[in-house]
């Protein structure tokens, strides 16, 4: 059964938003606490990472702009020394679009990944959820 290291922070993201939470696990149970939301504004400022495809709709043009600011939102916080280690939550889409901008530093600080879906979920369900994927 693992733990989750200390100061860990986890991220449940999908291309609309982001939620952070500060972390402690004691005898394999997970504990969450909020800290704030990441949300997109106005992502028609931004663009969206690389080319967009001549297939890609407006909403998924929104996506995968947010899915560049979390990456360089998480990059930001690893690279001052705010998150040492990171979980990271999203829908398997979002987490697609976001693998690859991800900077070595926060992938070094992944304790975590997880494919699911749970930014609408009570903070009671992701707890378990990664509860049940350090076990």
């Amino acid at each position: 059964m693992m733990r989750l290291p200390k100061d860990t922070t986890v991220v449940v993201a999908t291309g609309e938003g982001a939620k952070f939470f500060d972390a402690s696990s004691k005898s394999g149970d997970v504990s969450l606490r909020f800290d704030h939301d990441l949300h997109p504004g106005d992502l028609a400022d931004e663009g969206p990472s690389g080319k967009i495809p001549p297939d890609m709709d407006g909403k998924e043009s929104m996506e995968a702009t947010f899915s560049k600011i979390l990456a360089s939102n998480l990059y930001t916080k690893v690279h001052a020394g705010k998150i040492d280690n990171l979980v990271l939550i999203a829908d398997p889409e979002t987490l697609g679009e976001i693998r690859p901008l991800l900077h070595k530093e926060v992938t070094d600080a992944l304790v975590l990944e997880l494919d699911k879906t749970l930014t609408n979920s009570p903070v009671k369900d992701i707890e378990k959820t990664i509860s049940a994927a350090l076990n």
